[in-house]
């Protein structure tokens, strides 16, 4: 059977790649059609357009930038439609409102297709290495059908139960990493701004229960200035504002997170929006040195 891949972004293009380098027989189509030439050489097939995925391969990866985007590979709200997902399985792999999958997951159930989520944690590097952990629900035939797809690029698979379980255990996670690297970067300004060893306060770190996976890998880009893309600015604010918009729709308070979008939000208007999620470091300086603002956004700035 062959499987496609659309969206070859920052997490997209090294997840098809462990694919394409498993033996998979891979049908791949993007926007922008030079990054669709490493996967050429890894031996995929590069379609003309993504109909033509659809029409070649019996399950299909979707790793969008947004649900507009998912919407357009879809060719949702026309004829097409129908025609591309009737008889094959669309996995949505990219980072969405859950509102948004559940009424995707009826739509493509109602044009005879199957539907599941399988959005990862992980960045760029996880994701060369093919150590993500995937996310997955739906119904358990089509959850039978994905679970083995997944195994090239992901160490480990968690079944979710149905959709939107997959999206919302994301954000749940995602609470969690984004506040988590954010105070790293606090921590990092902080030791720098009082005159301590910038590699000892790491060290420190690193000895002691606070060290991590995700502190020993963002710890080294802050030490170096480092800001090239493992998981972008832009990214994290988007992610910021789904988190917002499912907690202020269950009426739950995430006043840390609420803390994160605003600073996040300087750090793109300050245009490091495609730097590394630890760019966030210079809204901060930006507030130390008087020139940023330290308002807190309120909920409805969140969700707005």
């Amino acid at each position: 059977m062959n499987v496609g891949f659309l969206g070859l972004g920052v997490m997209g293009a090294p997840m098809a790649l462990r694919l394409a380098h498993a033996g998979t027989p891979l049908v791949v189509w993007n926007r922008t059609a030079a990054r669709c030439d490493p996967l050429r050489e890894a031996g995929a097939r590069v379609a003309r357009g993504a109909a033509e995925v659809f029409e070649r391969a019996g399950v299909v990866f979707l790793m969008p930038a947004d649900e507009t985007a998912t919407d357009q590979l879809l060719a949702r709200g026309t004829p097409g439609f129908a025609r591309r997902v009737a008889g094959r399985t669309v996995v949505q792999m990219g980072t969405v409102a859950p509102e948004h999958s559940a009424a995707l997951e009826a739509d493509v159930r109602a044009a005879g297709g199957a539907y599941a989520e399988a959005p990862v944690s992980g960045s760029r590097v996880p994701a060369e290495q093919g150590q993500l952990v995937a996310m997955l629900a739906g119904d358990p035939a089509t959850r039978d059908t994905v679970r083995p797809l997944l195994a090239p690029m992901c160490r480990e698979v968690v079944d979710c139960g149905a959709a939107p379980g997959g999206l919302l255990m994301k954000l749940a996670v995602n609470i969690f990493l984004i506040t988590q690297v954010t105070g790293l970067t606090e921590a990092f300004h902080f030791a720098d701004r009082q005159g301590l060893d910038r590699r000892t306060f790491l060290d420190v770190l690193d000895a002691g229960p606070m060290a991590s996976a995700v502190h020993r890998m963002k710890a080294p880009k802050l030490l170096a200035g480092d800001f090239s893309v493992q998981a972008a600015a832009t990214d994290v604010l988007k992610n910021n504002r789904l988190i917002a918009r499912a907690a202020r729709t269950a009426g739950l308070a995430s006043p840390l997170l609420d803390v994160c979008h605003a600073l996040y939000e300087e750090t793109v208007a300050r245009g490091h929006g495609g730097e590394d999620m630890v760019a966030v470091l210079r809204a901060l300086e930006a507030r130390s040195d008087g020139g940023g603002t330290a308002a807190v956004a309120g909920a409805d700035d969140v969700v707005g």
